[in-house]
C-alpha cells in the first residue's frame, strides 16, 4: 500500500472532484457542436483548447502529486513539484476561456496572459519534479 502525505491526499482528492467540472465542460462543448450555442470559430477552438488542457493537466497533476512523494524535495520546491501542474490546470484553461468570452470574439483579449502564465508554471513544476525524481535515485 502506498502511503501518501495529507497534502497529497487533499490535492488528489480535490483533483478527482475537479473532473466533474471538466465533464460539465464536455457537455457544454457538445451543445456548441450541435448548434446549441453560437460561437465564432476562434471561440470554438479556444474553448476546445481550454477543455482539453484542463483534462490533461488534472490527470497529470494527480500523477505529479503522487510521484512527488518519491523525491527528497522540501518546502517551496516540494510544493511546486506536487501542486504546480495542478494549478497550471486551472490557470491555463482559464486563460483560454476568459480570453474568448466576449461576444463575437475573433481574437484573444488580455486574459490570454493566463495561458502563458500557466505554461510557465507547468514548465517550472515539471522541471522541478523531474530533477527531484532524478536526484532521488
Amino acid at each position: 500500500m502506498i502511503s501518501l502525505s495529507d497534502p497529497t491526499l487533499i490535492l488528489v482528492g480535490s483533483l478527482f472532484l475537479a473532473f466533474v467540472t471538466i465533464e460539465s465542460g464536455g457537455w457544454y462543448l457538445t451543445r456548441v457542436a450541435t448548434g446549441g450555442h453560437e460561437l465564432t470559430e476562434f471561440q470554438k477552438s479556444f474553448h476546445r483548447a481550454g477543455h482539453g488542457h484542463a483534462g490533461m493537466f488534472v490527470t497529470l497533476g494527480i500523477v505529479a502529486a503522487v510521484v512527488s512523494e518519491a523525491t527528497d524535495l522540501t518546502g517551496a520546491w516540494l510544493w511546486l513539484a506536487r501542486s504546480g501542474i495542478a494549478i497550471a490546470g486551472i490557470v491555463m484553461p482559464a486563460g483560454f476561456f476568459f480570453s474568448s468570452l466576449h461576444r463575437g470574439a475573433t481574437m484573444p483579449n488580455r486574459w490570454m496572459m493566463l495561458v502563458w502564465l500557466g505554461a510557465a508554471l507547468f514548465a517550472a513544476s515539471a522541471i522541478t519534479l523531474g530533477v527531484g525524481l532524478l536526484r532521488a535515485t
